[in-house]
């Protein structure tokens, strides 16, 4: 490790943002006219940081791990993306896990120390809540077939029908706790879950995805992975009562890896990391389609750029497909057509390539009918911008071949270095950051006519052609920031867009007031319908913000829009009018004995439905959010 006083500040700085922040809106990581020193702390926060350097375990991870994780092997992630995990997800990725054998020479205690240098906190200090397991007569059961296979049910449109639900529209006012859990070692839940089988599958942040019962919340079975899994779990479809389906489910994780595992047993069918660029991730749910498998890849390279010293930026976004049946590949498509090359020196000396990015944050769109895909991109890391930047895509299912690019915002290039007072390797664009974070929808208008739409961080909605890409129309409707406009996902229904805004403050000026809340626009025109203003119920509440920043959904016509403030309230989708509401930052008595608390809704997770049943998951300990670690059933009582 280089000794400058530079480059120590400049992983403070990545790691105070790493513990609050890895979504696909970036930070501003100082914020005020006080520059640096205000948001990464003060002399403590250096002390803290030359702590963590000087414990036992970075001399066991120089010895074991850092000839790989420091850059030298190309797949291994970078420490960087290793700090993302807890301490326990570490220690049994080098004592059961993959790692295993590479920590083959270290004793437990050495492992254990390594755990922690990496985790940033002793073993123990997250809350381990100890989800029981479940009787034997409780498993897999055919009879419950999946409503929707994929994350954003059809077309990505985010709706469940009261017959897919369960749920009557009268019985949504009578909704309430079935059952609460906590996840262990988790200060944020942002896998959404899945109904099949008479199971609940759902990922965690600490690592792993677990397989409950649906009426009580015990445990099925548990698969340990190697990072924390915010993707949405998908599943292979079956025709409800045939007793001789062996379905997979299919998620991926932070580190890159996309797995396959038995729906019924937990166990491995099989894993591959879709990108090998050590600052590949996966964030976006997979979307399974006739028996291929299309993976969303997208970069957390753009936190490094912090670093004057680190040669920016070489990773770019893809779409990778699978063969279910194997885990073979049969295409991937990069966004970024070639590979990035040197474009120039940074003021520190150090070659800076390009272009890169445009990265795939959301879960993919299938069209069958045309046999395409949908996905939106992020903004590019480096110098130059280019075509592919905050934009649409359109690809082949069988090839992989772009059929067309739609591009909302051309000169989008940005990393965290722009924000920040080491901005050498800033590009020269120093980009908006207004990325297509959420996913995009496939839906139809009243007129009849089908639209591919995609909701951007700039607040504005964009409805295109989906043979050829070419607008139909562009409605601006929130104010848009790093913080702002559409985060994770918008829904359709009768001929209607419901779109999320957040608009929480970031520290920038923008040319309109901020409009947190639900929106309704017109599908054939853009005509904005109505507008449910977010409440303000932030005070007393540390790190609370209106707005929706969570993917929202249609459940049995009704709208379930989880905010940034804990509150989950339901609209009415021709009025915008609020019919119900639940504060999840009430404590609730949990199946594991203990009181489960959620936060913020964040991230690529949102309400689903079925067999009369309605999970939510609330807790967004990131990025100055409010902490929470609740997963939480619902029924009509």
């Amino acid at each position: 490790m280089k000794n400058s006083t530079l480059l120590i500040l400049s992983m403070i700085l990545l790691f105070v943002w790493q513990q609050n922040k890895f979504e696909p809106q970036h930070p501003q990581v100082a914020t005020d006219s006080d520059g640096i020193e205000k948001t990464v702390g003060t002399q403590a926060i250096m002390d803290q940081w030359a702590a963590r350097l000087a414990l036992p375990g970075k001399q066991h991870y120089d010895r074991a791990c850092a000839s790989c994780h420091e850059g030298a092997v190309k797949k291994a992630p970078h420490r960087e993306m290793l700090y993302l995990q807890t301490p326990e997800a570490i220690y049994s990725s080098i004592t059961q896990g993959i790692m295993m054998a590479q920590a083959a020479s270290l004793s437990d205690q050495e492992r254990r120390e390594v755990a922690e240098f990496l985790g940033g906190q002793p073993m123990g200090s997250a809350i381990m809540a100890q989800i029981p397991h479940c009787e034997k007569s409780l498993k897999f059961t055919s009879d419950d077939a999946p409503a929707h296979i994929n994350w954003g049910a059809e077309g990505n449109q985010r709706n469940w029908s009261t017959w897919q639900s369960g749920v009557t529209e009268d019985g949504i006012n009578r909704l309430q706790p079935l059952w609460a859990m906590e996840m262990p070692g988790a200060n944020r839940l942002r896998s959404q879950p899945t109904f099949a089988a008479g199971l609940l599958y759902v990922g965690s942040h600490s690592g792993g995805v677990y397989a409950l019962d649906q009426h009580s919340g015990c445990q099925v079975w548990h698969f340990q992975t190697v990072g924390e899994v915010r993707t949405g779990i998908s599943i292979d479809p079956w025709e409800s009562g045939d007793n001789q389906v062996s379905p997979k489910i299919y998620f991926g994780d932070t580190i890159g890896n996309v797995y396959a595992v038995d729906a019924k047993s937990g166990a491995l069918i099989w894993r591959d990391r879709a990108d090998s660029h050590p600052s590949a991730t996966i964030t976006g749910a997979p979307a399974l389609h006739a028996g291929t498998l299309y993976v969303p890849v997208s970069s957390l390279e753009v936190s490094l750029a912090v670093n004057p010293e680190y040669e920016c930026c070489t990773g770019r976004g893809s779409v990778v497909a699978y063969d279910v049946a194997n885990g073979q590949r049969l295409w991937k498509t990069f966004t970024v057509p070639n590979p990035p090359t040197l474009q120039s020196v940074n003021a520190a000396g150090t070659d800076m390539y390009g272009p890169s990015g445009s990265t795939v944050w959301n879960s993919p769109t299938i069209d069958a009918a045309r046999n395409q895909l949908y996905v939106g991109t992020g903004e590019n890391m480096s110098s130059p911008a280019d075509h592919t930047s905050d934009a649409i895509f359109a690809m082949d299912l069988g090839t992989g071949e772009v059929n067309w690019i739609y591009q909302a915002l051309a000169g989008d290039a940005w990393n965290t270095a722009c924000d920040t007072r080491t901005p050498q390797s800033c590009p020269e664009e120093d980009g908006p950051d207004f990325d297509f974070g959420a996913g995009t929808l496939l839906t139809t208008a009243n007129s009849g006519r089908q639209l591919v739409v995609g909701g951007q961080k700039s607040g504005d909605v964009h409805a295109l052609d989906p043979q050829t890409g070419e607008l139909v129309w562009s409605t601006r409707v929130g104010r848009g920031g790093i913080q702002g406009g559409v985060h994770f996902g918008m829904a359709a229904n009768n001929g209607k867009i419901f779109v999320p805004i957040s608009d929480g403050p970031d520290g920038r000026e923008y040319d309109m007031p901020a409009r947190p809340g639900l929106h309704a626009l017109d599908a054939d025109t853009g005509e904005i319908l109505w507008y449910s203003p977010a409440p303000d119920v932030c005070s007393g509440r540390d790190f609370c913000d209106p707005g929706i920043g969570q993917a929202i959904s249609v459940i049995s016509g009704k709208i379930f829009a989880g905010g940034m403030d804990g509150v989950l309230r339901v609209h009415d989708e021709n009025s915008g009018e609020v019919l119900y509401s639940i504060d999840t930052t009430q404590p609730v008595a949990s199946i594991s004995g203990q009181m489960a608390t959620g936060g913020s809704f964040g991230g690529g997770s949102g309400a689903t439905a079925k067999n009369g049943l309605v999970a939510i998951s609330s807790g967004y300990g990131i990025y100055n959010h409010m902490p929470g670690n609740m997963l939480l059933i619902m029924s009509v009582q």
